[in-house]
């Protein structure tokens, strides 16, 4: 049997950072590795399959047959990207398997435009503290000195059922609050003055209507913060929560726990990733066995 495969590492994501709602996000060291195959026919889940047949209406080439496999470390429905992993992951690996006809911006704007949103995709594909607005983005490196914790429960949040709650409209002032914080977010993230960011996660946006699907929410940033953290928001839509810290990570990782009253959720102390999606095993040629 003869094979050609492309293997994607692709980061989890942490998006919205509070106010930031669907514009903000930064890659983190926890990974998938989404692997694609020429095969005789179809073997990928559905969103394997709406990514590629938008790649092949993108890029008017010849469909055919793929499979595609995802392992890793990130965890579906929990807020850390999971969805584009596999998207960006499918899209990478047929843009390699027929030659790389399509640049990152490109693949970038058809993630984002599967996903509805660029948050996740932007960092994703990019690496690093990225802001994004449609097909536009500005990425900023992120040092290594600022860690992310993790507090990942057990049970999932559905990024449908978690928009379903929000409201169309909500009062200025709020808006223009939660508009500050994220300004303040960027410009700490631009100038990697990371101290700043105390105070600037408060939203008005999603999150306080998110909340009652992980009811322990605040009381788990309020210990975080009480351990040292610079502060903490939800994850994306949830059901992870995330402080950032400077200094005492496990302090911090501790005291969110033991705050949650869930002891059983995974706890996770990792960095950021600034390089975003990478190929990392490239078998092309057709005449290369399966091992």
């Amino acid at each position: 049997m003869k094979k050609q495969q492309i293997t994607v590492r692709i980061p989890a994501t942490t998006s919205n950072l509070g106010p930031g709602f669907d514009c903000l996000g930064v890659a983190l060291q926890l990974y998938n590795f989404v692997t694609v195959a020429r095969a005789s026919e179809i073997e990928a889940g559905s969103m394997a399959r709406q990514a590629g047949r938008r790649f092949f209406e993108a890029t008017a080439c010849e469909p055919f047959p793929f499979s595609c496999t995802v392992t890793g470390e990130v965890p579906s429905s929990r807020g850390l990207g999971s969805s584009v992993t596999v998207r960006l992951g499918t899209l990478h690996g047929l843009n390699a398997l027929v030659g790389r006809p399509l640049k990152r911006a490109q693949i970038f704007g058809l993630c984002a435009e599967l996903e509805g949103h660029p948050d996740n995709a932007a960092p994703a594909e990019f690496g690093g503290f990225v802001v994004a607005r449609g097909n536009r983005h500005q990425k900023f490196p992120v040092d290594a000195r600022l860690q992310f914790i993790l507090l990942i429960p057990t049970f999932e949040v559905k990024t449908a059922d978690a928009r379903r709650v929000l409201p169309n409209e909500i009062r200025r002032r709020r808006a223009v609050e939660s508009c500050g914080n994220a300004c303040l977010i960027t410009a700490a993230f631009a100038s990697r003055s990371y101290e700043n960011l105390r105070g600037a996660f408060t939203d008005h946006l999603h999150q306080p209507y998110r909340a009652s699907f992980v009811p322990f929410l605040d009381r788990v940033i309020a210990a975080g913060e009480e351990a040292g953290a610079l502060g903490g928001f939800l994850s994306g839509s949830g059901s992870t929560i995330a402080c950032l810290t400077l200094r005492s990570a496990n302090e911090v990782a501790a005291a969110m726990l033991k705050a949650s009253g869930q002891p059983d959720a995974a706890m996770h102390i990792t960095a950021p990733d600034n390089d975003g999606a990478r190929i990392v095993v490239t078998i092309l040629n057709p005449d290369a066995p399966v091992a």
